[in-house]
């Protein structure tokens, strides 16, 4: 087996076994994609507060400034996006991101290890703004992985329907 497979094996397993059950017990609003979309938006804002910190320690020259803000926007377009595909995720049907994002999400755990990482070993003066950085590619982390999994059926609503004929009630 190689290593692809083995790294498609384990986010299969995380998918499964760690998040589908948590959003099976979840009850029908918010659902599992409300809450990863929500933990989506939280992880665009955790990561501009840590822009904004590196800048306002000074720590970041313009250079790097400018490639961290194209990311962010990068991540923000990547909210948008998938926001606009909510159509396509349907209680009762296959949840197509579930497929689409499979490359993503192994790749994303990596770098939230390597964010928390470099916050233990960072300066004193660049903690709290890696903090929010690591804070972010963690939150992203789950709510990828609360996207990706496959939404509840609709709950089974009993109705009561008269059967009986209008004529038989009185009315023609």
């Amino acid at each position: 087996m190689s290593v692809a497979d083995r790294i498609n094996q384990f986010d299969g397993w995380l998918l499964d076994r760690v998040f589908q059950p948590m959003v099976d017990r979840l009850p029908e609003r918010p659902s599992g994609f409300d809450i990863g979309m929500s933990l989506q938006l939280g992880a665009v804002v955790l990561d501009a507060a840590s822009l904004v910190a590196m800048i306002a320690t000074g720590r970041m020259g313009f250079g790097n400034g400018m490639w961290n803000g194209l990311t962010w926007l990068f991540a923000a377009f990547f909210y948008v996006a998938i926001a606009r595909l909510r159509p396509l995720v349907k209680p009762g049907h296959a949840n197509p991101l579930r497929l689409m994002l499979q490359g993503l999400r192994p790749l994303s755990i990596p770098f939230a290890v390597y964010s928390l990482w470099i916050m233990t070993n960072a300066v004193p003066e660049l903690v709290m703004a890696l903090r929010f950085n690591a804070l972010a590619n963690m939150v992203y982390v789950v709510g990828l992985y609360l996207i990706s999994c496959q939404p509840k059926p609709p709950a089974y609503r009993r109705t009561v329907v008269d059967w009986t004929p209008r004529t038989v009630r009185g009315k023609a």
